[in-house]
């Protein structure tokens, strides 16, 4: 995702777009928001010549439990990293989401996770309760986001990145987000939480001047207003409470901004495998994406 100047970026913005009455709030989110605007030249990609999809495992786990996959979509390289990592009596799940200029979106995405995960793998201990667990999830965003900025030099310059993590124990979900990568807990074919972007559009949403559904196709749906390694940095804490059955699925843009709610269900309700899952929805998304795509999905399972 190239990230010019800022400035230039909103003047590019503000004056291929004609503002009506509706959009004048849209100008006054803009003004009351420091933005991030994630953008790439697209490239003519044959969906039929797209390598293979990248799976970062570090170690084998059943695909009955937890599958995921990153690909470059419709994009000339892939800015996207996830992270799958059994830790003890846990797991670590992460999508991250970079933006930068030249290789720096990527870069920055890699060392979130990198990050994320050696902190964990660091600082985890069996005997920790859940406020724990939340600190150490925050503790690690803000790790990565510190890191991120002391590297950001030269052609790194601006570098950032999203990151949604999370910690799975037992009966428990323990979620941090950054930016407008997502996670969602569906039980029984309805999602029952999710995870809330940083983002111009969700600003909107929240003020009551679009629909959810309207976000996703809206011409300001590339803007973010928090990222790790850059000003503002916000994160989010969730606790979910869990039950055998549920699914959790984790997401880049490049699948929820292209795939809507009711197609993401229609699969969920559709299988139960979590790699079957992740394939149908990836392939749906390469369909209709213009960005990199990530998914993770975790089914909770007895004893897991």
């Amino acid at each position: 995702m190239e990230l010019p100047k800022l400035f230039k970026k909103i003047a590019a913005i503000l004056k291929n777009l004609i503002f009506n009455k509706k959009d004048t709030k849209e100008k006054e989110l803009l003004n009351k928001e420091k933005i991030i605007i994630e953008e790439e030249p697209l490239v003519d990609v044959d969906i039929a010549e797209i390598t293979p999809p990248q799976m970062n495992y570090e170690e084998e786990y059943s695909e009955k439990i937890v599958y995921g996959i990153t690909d470059k979509g419709n994009r000339s390289n892939n800015e996207d990293s996830i992270l799958i990592k059994k830790i003890n009596d846990i797991y670590l799940l992460a999508v991250a989401d970079g933006v930068g200029g030249h290789s720096a979106g990527e870069v920055a995405s890699n060392m979130a996770v990198d990050i994320l995960r050696d902190t964990i793998i660091n600082e985890y201990s069996e005997n920790q309760n859940i406020e724990d667990l939340k600190n150490l999830l925050k503790k690690s965003h803000e790790i990565a986001h510190q890191k991120i900025k002391e590297n950001s030099i030269g052609d790194k310059k601006d570098m950032g990145t999203t990151l949604t993590s999370a910690i799975i124990k037992g009966n428990k979900c323990i979620v941090a987000n950054t930016g407008d990568s997502r996670a969602y807990l569906i039980r029984d074919g309805n999602i029952l939480f999710k995870t809330k972007d940083h983002s111009f559009v969700q600003a909107l949403v929240d003020e009551g001047h679009i629909s959810e559904e309207k976000a996703r196709t809206h011409h300001m749906k590339n803007i973010i207003t928090s990222a790790l390694g850059l000003e503002d940095l916000k994160i989010d804490i969730y606790e979910w409470d869990l039950v055998d059955g549920d699914i959790l699925l984790w997401s880049s843009d490049g699948l929820h901004d292209y795939v809507g709610k009711e197609d993401i269900l229609n699969v969920v309700k559709n299988n139960d495998n979590p790699k079957d899952i992740v394939e149908e929805l990836f392939n749906i998304a390469l369909k209709e994406t213009r960005d990199n795509v990530s998914i993770i999905a975790f089914r909770k399972m007895k004893n897991e």
